[in-house]
């Protein structure tokens, strides 16, 4: 069985970096599967092909974002959350798509494919499998919808362009994408979560589709559950809970949560033996200050092995974003033998059990939050356990069997 993945890149994001584990991971298992990306960071073997990191692919990029800069009144605000694929590359007639059983495009966005060119590609009738990594194939443009349901009828008013028309940019791609979904049932979406699957079952594009639901691939292997002490940023008398993300005060993540549910343990005899510990950017600085715990912020940390040592320092992993397509966070904190303590609306759901593999707090309650932080700090659940869970669930060679088992179904 031949697979050609198409993504983006080979590293940048972390859709590049789950693209790049299953790849691998399908190799091993025995499949002849190649990744071709527009931009490459550093050369690689037959198995990763450069197909577009020259002027032509700065164009479409910049091509696109000029579209939706204008769209948008000329304002940069929200300018990188949405997408459009009106430009990008034309892969029908490359010789790995034409001989590939099976076509997986991962993260397709800002340059890399068009949906003319997605079109092209199903047009050739073999199975597309289209991996939803947020909703943009069941939004006109947006990567995440927030609030706003307008998908669920044709998009437009977008308020993420700031739209007064029902007519707008969003309503033109959501059309698009409507035609190209209605021409082939070739097309084979798969979502991350079970969450935003049940998103795509409201969508206007998808509700009459059947969505599979397939996890990322996470490097398990690197996490070990054996509690490391001694790492210098960690009292070690303390409790500690780990909080970590790309950019901490992204609204979604709901830092202002977690600091009133800090302000809550502050005020219980338990919250002298807990310490925080905070990673990744931040605008606003002052904010960590008022983390009403003992705590520390450690800035950006880089690196799956760096991550796995706060980890593995850690007792508890802390999420109090809005929503999560998956969970990143608690799914390589839990690999590591940490308690995660979350919210249940969204993808965190597919991690986490009540009681049973963490502790899922009510939504947007910061003292709930900080009941979980209680109860995680009493350590009821073995790190082995929460290791071997993830494992099972969420390990790439796991998942590229899920994957291989839907492949040959769909040939």
């Amino acid at each position: 069985m031949k697979v050609v993945i198409i993504n983006k890149s080979d590293s940048v994001g972390g859709a590049a970096v789950v693209a790049r584990r299953l790849l691998y991971a399908l190799r091993r298992a025995g499949v002849d599967a190649k990744m071709l990306v527009m931009r490459a960071s550093q050369p690689h073997g037959d198995e990763i092909e450069e197909y577009g990191n020259n002027l032509k692919g700065r164009f479409f990029f910049l091509a696109e974002r000029a579209e939706i800069f204008a769209r948008n009144g000329f304002s940069r605000k929200n300018l990188f959350k949405v997408s459009t694929a009106r430009t990008g590359f034309d892969l029908s007639n490359h010789p790995d798509v034409v001989n590939a059983d099976v076509i997986y495009l991962n993260w397709i966005n800002q340059g890399a494919l068009s949906l003319d060119c997605i079109d092209k590609i199903c047009s050739t009738g073999k199975p597309v499998v289209w991996i939803m990594h947020d909703m943009w194939q069941l939004t006109g443009i947006c990567h995440h919808a927030m609030e706003c349901q307008a998908y669920r009828n044709s998009c437009g008013f977008c308020p993420q362009l700031q739209s007064g028309s029902n007519h707008d940019l969003s309503h033109e791609i959501f059309d698009i994408k409507r035609s190209l979904y209605s021409k082939y049932r070739n097309i084979h979406f798969v979502a991350v979560s079970h969450w935003l699957a049940s998103r795509c079952s409201e969508s206007a594009l998808l509700q009459n589709r059947y969505v599979h639901v397939v996890p990322n691939a996470f490097p398990i292997e690197r996490f070990s559950c054996k509690r490391r002490n001694g790492h210098p940023a960690f009292p070690a008398d303390k409790i500690v809970a780990v909080m970590g993300a790309a950019r901490l005060d992204d609204p979604i993540k709901g830092f202002d949560i977690l600091i009133k549910a800090t302000e809550a343990l502050a005020k219980r005899p338990e919250a002298e033996r807990i310490h925080m510990v905070l990673y990744g950017n931040i605008k606003d600085r002052s904010l960590i200050d008022r983390i009403a715990v003992s705590h520390s912020y450690l800035g950006p940390i880089n690196g799956e092995e760096a991550i796995a040592r706060i980890y593995q320092a850690a007792d508890i992993v802390v999420s109090t974003s809005l929503y999560e397509t998956l969970g990143g966070t608690l799914i390589e904190g839990a690999a590591a033998g940490c308690v995660p303590v979350t919210f249940g609306n969204s993808g965190q759901a597919d991690v986490v059990e009540h009681l049973r593999s963490g502790y899922i707090a009510q939504y947007l309650n910061p003292e709930s939050v900080a009941d979980g932080i209680v109860w995680a700090s009493q350590l009821p659940l073995s790190r082995e356990m929460l290791h071997q869970s993830i494992a099972e669930r969420f390990s790439a060679d796991a998942i590229a069997q899920r994957y291989i088992a839907l492949f040959k179904s769909f040939l």
